[in-house]
This record gives C-alpha cells, structure tokens and sequence, in this order.
C-alpha cells in the first residue's frame, strides 16, 4: 500500500469566550502530501482524528472523520476538531484535566475512507482550557450558594464573622475621632471576585 505522508504544518487551537462559554472546537491546520512529499494541492482528501488518553496507543476517548474535505492550492486543509462526523465518543465530554492527551491522524488522498496512519503527537496546553472552562463554571461543593453569605459584627476593636473568624483592628484605627457612634456604619458591603469592598 502506497504510503502517505502528511506533514502537520501547525495544530492551532482557538478558545474563544462568547457568554462565558467556550466553543468545543479546536482549529486544525495540516499540509497534505503524497509518499513522493508532493503537496496534495485543490484535492478532496478524507482525514480522520483520534483523541487518545494517557499515551499515543491509550484508550480512544474521541474520534471522528472529515471526509472529503478540499485542500487549497498549496496543499492545506483547516479543521475543526469536533465538528466532523463522530464515530465515537462525545467531544464536549472528555475529561481534560484526566491527565496527558494526543491526537491521532490518519488521511485518505483520494477523499474516501481507507485511511492511513499519520502519527500521532500530544496535545498541548491549549486545549486544557477546555478543562478550566468546565472548572470555572462550577459552583461550590454543596448546592447551597447561601450558605457563603455571613453576616459581620463589630466589638470593640475586634470584626466578627458569623461562621467563625475574626479580624482584630490596629489600635490606631479603633479610635473614633468624632462624637458621633452612627457615621460609621456602612451602606452596603461588596464582594468583588475575592475581595471585599465596604463603602465608606
């Protein structure tokens, strides 16, 4: 059998944020070529892609096929990585931060679907905002979001937290420097992101 040659000439992985979600989808970008290292140029090619867990020959969490897919005039060809027809798995559910990842590749020059081994190369740090993605949209360890909320409490020189804790003020900052008790009391408290913002 006539072997193929495929030069990868870039993966490039695009996450872009619309709505705080991202795309499953990843950019890919190869040049075809024959086993001569002829650039497969305006051909229909089929290429189709395996995502492998923990190494090169691990389980195949993913696969799918692009067949017939058209190569510009210097041989390239641009894909989405889950996009194509799935023959297994479900692209949006593999567990990125399971541990290593690679990427299998396999072309048909003549766009049908005896397809040919490529190589197979891991996966790179981009894709595993995949995985923060997923991380960052989940809440809390119980289903509870109230339960964060506490209430503050001054005595003296000490603020109290409801849930437990405390911060002892300075001395320099207990001190009232005015007659008035009510002027320091504040009108809303914020947290913002990991800090907690009290006017006044």
């Amino acid at each position: 059998m006539k072997k193929l040659f495929l030069t990868l000439a870039a993966v490039i992985v695009t996450i872009i944020t619309i709505y705080a979600q991202s795309p499953q989808a990843m950019k890919y970008q190869a040049v075809a070529r024959n086993s001569a290292g002829d650039i497969l140029a305006n051909q229909n090619i089929s290429i189709r892609i395996s995502i492998h867990e923990a190494s090169p020959g691990g389980t195949v969490v993913y696969e799918e096929e692009h067949v017939s897919v058209s190569t510009n005039e210097f041989g390239l060809v641009n894909l989405e990585i889950g996009t194509g027809f799935v023959i297994s798995g479900v692209f949006s559910a593999i567990d990125w931060g399971s541990g290593y990842h690679f990427i299998e590749i396999e072309m048909d020059e003549t766009g049908s679907t005896s397809y040919t081994f490529m190589g197979t190369a891991q996966l790179l740090s981009v894709p595993y905002s995949l995985y923060s993605e997923k991380t960052g949209n989940v809440d809390d360890a119980d289903a509870d979001p109230a339960n964060e909320l506490q209430v503050l409490t001054i005595s003296n020189d000490t603020i109290y937290l409801t849930n437990g804790g405390f911060v002892k003020l300075p001395a320099d900052q207990t001190d009232d420097a005015d007659a008035d008790p009510t002027n320091e009391y504040n009108t809303s408290v914020i947290l913002n992101s990991t800090n907690l913002e009290i006017t006044d």
